[in-house]
């Protein structure tokens, strides 16, 4: 689809990954943003439309759908990360991610899914995470309910194909942005990261993979837990 004229609305969108998809959106010839947040006075791009939203109360999320009935492209890009850890992190911890990622990018979808049918199919693009592909033990929460992202968003691909809606998935491994801020590996540009995903999106791609990382992970994935896992031969881990 393009992207030049359509009408957005994006998750997440007051700070990190999802206020640079505003801006890119409108870089990009978009005719009008919707930016969801739960505090909507933390939306600062002018000429985006502030919409209260929180993905995991679903009577939010049917009243943003209701609200943006012109929408032709759904950002899924809201999320969090509690750093669960496999042993020893409350569950939950576990079942917040799931309601966030898993639940949450579910609810949206569905609830936009009519709309963008009678807008001539559109798109939705889910931001997932290489950490859908590959686990570290210290945030595997995150990645178990990236992972469950990921298999929706495949199910939501096939399920929408017929009414014409695009489903791109977007992998990527660490960025700048406030979540990652207390991690010293190399990070993406956010702002890179938002334009190659509209890229993406007009290209018409499945998945966008926006980093180097995101690709090794990707290349390795039917190879077996000792290529994706080098530590478990002795070797450093891939990230």
């Amino acid at each position: 689809m393009k992207i030049h004229g359509s009408v957005a609305f994006v998750t997440g969108a007051n700070r990190g990954l999802g206020e640079h998809f505003v801006r890119a959106l409108f870089d990009a010839g978009a005719a009008k943003v919707y930016a969801g947040s739960r505090d909507p006075a933390k939306v600062t791009v002018p000429d985006a439309i502030p919409v209260a939203v929180d993905i995991t109360d679903h009577e939010s999320v049917r009243a943003a759908a209701d609200q943006a009935q012109d929408v032709t492209l759904l950002i899924n890009n809201a999320g969090s990360t509690t750093r669960a850890d496999v042993l020893a992190a409350d569950l939950d911890a576990f079942r917040m991610e799931f309601e966030t990622h898993v639940i949450g990018t579910l609810a949206m979808s569905r609830a936009f899914a009519p709309v963008l049918g009678r807008n001539a199919g559109g798109a939705i693009v889910n931001v997932l995470s290489v950490l859908s592909w590959v686990s570290i033990p210290a945030s595997s929460g995150y990645a178990a309910a990236k992972s469950a992202e990921w298999s929706v968003t495949n199910a939501l691909r096939l399920a929408l194909a017929e009414q014409g809606t695009q489903v791109t998935a977007l992998h990527v491994s660490y960025m700048e942005t406030d979540m990652a801020a207390s991690v010293t590996a190399p990070k993406a540009d956010p702002a890179a990261v938002a334009r190659a995903t509209l890229d993406g999106v007009e290209a018409g791609l499945h998945e966008v993979l926006a980093d180097d990382v995101s690709k090794k992970v990707q290349a390795v994935l039917a190879q077996g837990p000792e290529a994706l896992y080098p530590q478990l031969t002795g070797h450093p881990a891939p990230i």
